[in-house]
């Protein structure tokens, strides 16, 4: 079964905050860590390390700004003005890709 690896730092910020916890799974370790396993898997988001969800995301966000530039390259063809809103929609989009396929400064 593959576990979210973000639940591990959750599990670790609940050790951390209650010293109390950490002198049970000292003193039955076997008992206690499954029960802070779950409670940490239960409060990290679901979404966190599901690549599929990050694909449609990016894949979405890629068509619009295709979209946008396409559309805003036939209306120009065409002898039209491209209006503000498809400009604004196809930047937005690329400044949104930036930002999810930029690497994160603590990310390896």
């Amino acid at each position: 079964m593959k576990e979210n690896i973000r639940s591990a730092d959750q599990m670790v910020s609940i050790l951390l905050k209650d010293p109390a916890r950490l002198d049970a799974i000292k003193a039955n370790p076997s008992k206690e860590l499954p029960k802070v396993a779950d409670e940490a898997k239960q409060q990290t988001p679901a979404y966190i390390g599901d690549k599929h969800v990050y694909r449609m995301v990016v894949g979405a966000l890629g068509l619009l700004a295709l979209l946008a530039a396409v559309g805003g390259i036939i209306l120009v063809a065409g002898g039209k003005t491209a209006p503000d809103i498809l400009v604004a929609l196809g930047s937005a989009a690329v400044g949104a890709l930036a930002g999810l396929l930029a690497p994160s400064p603590t990310g390896k």
